[in-house]
């Protein structure tokens, strides 16, 4: 068979996962054939234009990515990769796939600690994941000590292989309420993406319900479970002064402010994320 035109493969593949219901299903199309071809999306734009063909191993592949595509398994978990601000994380089954909307929160916490007075200051991730946001405070405040704690024992190995070799971060596999008791006392940023969606609260998308394990969305009967956890954790981590930093759903906020007032926080406030929706709450510990 001769080789066909990337755009008509591009476009053949796009079609089948707007029947499916995909959202952005040319979006989806271009970065997996960019995958099947290890190109960049601009360097796959310039391709497109030039009108290039595309070999039948490459079609074949691409069809096969396509095909699972269709059955709704993310995006991420296909190339095995998810970007996160300046990262490019490993990711897969067993793990939750960074959002965008974190991007904005972990924004929170790498300020606090730039602005810390400390010469270096120890940020804590709770219940890290796939570790995204404790690398970015890392990378981005290489200054700084981070810490994290992932205790599912799926999630764990990827968290391990993403900030392998990074010096100023240790990763531990524990539970986020007994992790780091040799810091009480002693961080200036505890932060935490914790599972916030109510038992009952079953996602609607199909990457979210199927995909993402259970272990990192569902938190109790209104979500808030590991909240409550983490507001009498981190008052025993932090200093003075120091900030915790919670991202929850857009109608929680208010929920998790009376929480921590009632727990003794001081100043929390809840923060949108760029879709103008409340994505983070923090508190300043007593």
């Amino acid at each position: 068979m001769p080789d066909t035109t990337l755009d008509a493969v591009l476009r053949s593949g796009a079609a089948r996962l707007a029947e499916v219901g995909v959202p952005d299903p040319r979006i989806d199309a271009e970065l997996l054939a960019a995958h099947v071809l290890d190109i960049g999306r601009g360097e796959l734009q310039a391709a497109l234009v030039r009108g290039d063909t595309i070999s039948d191993a490459h079609v074949s592949a691409f069809e096969q990515f396509i095909a699972r595509r269709a059955t709704r398994e993310p995006l991420q978990h296909i190339t095995g990769r998810a970007p996160f601000r300046h990262l490019e994380l490993a990711v897969g089954p067993g793990v939750f796939v960074p959002r965008p909307e974190t991007e904005t929160v972990v924004q929170i916490a790498i300020d606090a600690l730039l602005a810390a007075p400390r010469p270096a200051p120890i940020g804590i991730d709770l219940g890290t994941g796939s570790g995204a946001i404790a690398l970015a405070m890392a990378t981005e405040v290489p200054h700084a000590r981070i810490f994290a704690a992932e205790l599912s024992p799926d999630a764990f190995p990827w968290a391990r292989r993403n900030t392998a070799g990074v010096e100023n971060l240790t990763l531990v596999n524990a539970d986020l309420r007994e992790a780091f008791a040799e810091l009480d006392g002693t961080a200036s940023v505890v932060i935490s993406n914790p599972p916030y969606v109510p038992d009952a609260a079953i996602p609607r998308d199909p990457e979210v319900r199927l995909f993402d394990p259970a272990m990192a969305l569902y938190g109790g009967e209104d979500g808030l479970d590991v909240v409550r956890v983490l507001s009498v954790r981190a008052q025993e981590l932090l200093h003075p002064g120091g900030l915790l930093v919670i991202e929850h759903g857009e109608l929680q906020g208010a929920e998790i402010r009376a929480i921590l007032e009632g727990d003794g926080w001081r100043a929390a406030a809840t923060h949108r994320d760029l879709t103008l929706r409340d994505r983070a709450t923090t508190a300043l510990r007593a």
